[in-house]
């Protein structure tokens, strides 16, 4: 279909009597209207938007005007930010294909599970990942993980009733559930990595006393001492201790191996020293193989000795600070003590245990011994 001709027509305005002529046109969608003293200079005017018909005819009958205008608009916005319509097509088709293929956050919480159970992780992380997550699928009970916003999750986050390093620790989970949406193409980014962490105060670590841990250690049932006696003396994480067999703690050589699968890092085995006090805890109690700690009840085993001992305030993570604190004190070998914890900054470390602890206390800690061996019951080796 041929563009319709531009024309000349004549023109009378009483305001206006020089203006004689006049030449309709359209121009990015809209209708307009220019005005001419002359008929030569109005028919020079139409000629051009003629002439401009012709030239865009075929794109014009191809390319509605409409939506030219509106292909425009997205263009000039587009450039403040250096990306074409083309780019903002395809983040967006890949964000429809995404929201099509994806899943409610119920059923991305039960497959991440599901996925780290069968890739080895500890029953502690997955229980730690279940429980966690799910608070949050319920919040967006129904609602497809592509279709979820950084805002949406930030709300969330700072709504929990809970202290700054639980809050970030839930941003952490989320951020690794997301990570898994897009590997499993359920969502084209990560909404949480764009939240905002909480801040948390600068704390000293939290430790037990020389009295304490020595009432710890003569509180404890003999199912639960060796469990106590490796995290106060050699400094393994909860995990590491969970997953430790009588086998690797050689009291020949006078060392405790946490392999590479055991250890948080899962890079390299490491040593740990067995110093003399924790020998003697350890020797009555020593089994040929078997699990060190133990796999039922242990939450109640330990709670009824922290109970006994009269420790009613319990330190995050206590056992592990307590050891690092005070060997840090008694030995001053800081680097040591990084190789022992499976850290990678001796600085860091350093300036995270140091002075928390005088001397004359490491040095009742490291001398810390059972009374007796009588009350021990020694369990039975296992073959």
């Amino acid at each position: 279909m041929r563009p319709r001709k531009i024309r000349i027509l004549k023109y009378s305005d009483g305001n206006r009597p020089h203006l004689k002529f006049v030449v309709n046109y359209r121009e990015a969608g809209k209708r307009k209207r220019s005005f001419f003293e002359t008929k030569q200079a109005a028919k020079t005017f139409a000629d051009e938007q003629n002439i401009k018909l012709i030239n865009e005819g075929r794109e014009g009958a191809e390319f509605p005007t409409a939506l030219r205008v509106v292909a425009q608009n997205a263009a000039e916005q587009l450039k403040h930010f250096g990306k074409t319509i083309t780019d903002a097509v395809e983040h967006y088709v890949a964000y429809l294909k995404a929201s099509e293929k994806s899943c409610t956050a119920a059923e991305l919480i039960d497959e991440i599970v599901a996925a780290k159970k069968a890739d080895g992780a500890s029953q502690r992380h997955v229980d730690d990942l279940d429980s966690r997550l799910n608070v949050f699928a319920e919040k967006f009970d129904g609602r497809r993980v592509a279709t979820i916003t950084s805002a949406e999750i930030d709300d969330w986050l700072r709504s929990l009733p809970v202290s700054p390093a639980t809050r970030n620790h839930y941003r952490r989970l989320l951020i690794l559930a997301f990570n898994f949406a897009m590997q499993r193409g359920y969502a084209t980014s990560n909404p949480t990595e764009k939240t905002a962490q909480a801040r948390e105060p600068k704390t000293k670590p939290g430790i037990l006393s020389v009295d304490q841990a020595r009432a710890l250690l003569e509180s404890a049932s003999p199912e639960i001492l060796p469990y106590v006696a490796i995290g106060l003396f050699a400094g393994l994480r909860r995990a590491e201790i969970e997953r430790l067999d009588w086998s690797e703690i050689d009291f020949d050589n006078g060392h405790i191996e946490v392999t590479a699968e055991k250890s948080k890092s899962k890079v390299a085995n490491r040593f740990i020293t067995m110093h003399p006090n924790l020998r003697e805890w350890l020797l009555p109690l020593r089994k040929l193989r078997g699990n060190v700690a133990p796999l039922e009840n242990f939450r109640q085993l330990f709670d009824q000795a922290r109970v006994a001992a009269g420790i009613t305030e319990w330190p995050d993570n206590a056992l592990r600070h307590s050891f690092a604190s005070y060997h840090l004190a008694h030995f001053k070998d800081a680097k040591a003590l990084t190789l022992e914890m499976g850290h990678t900054d001796s600085g860091m470390l350093f300036n995270h245990y140091r002075a928390l602890v005088k001397p004359n206390d490491a040095d009742r800690y490291w001398n810390i011994r059972p009374v007796s061996t009588e009350k021990v019951v020694p369990l039975v080796a296992q073959h």
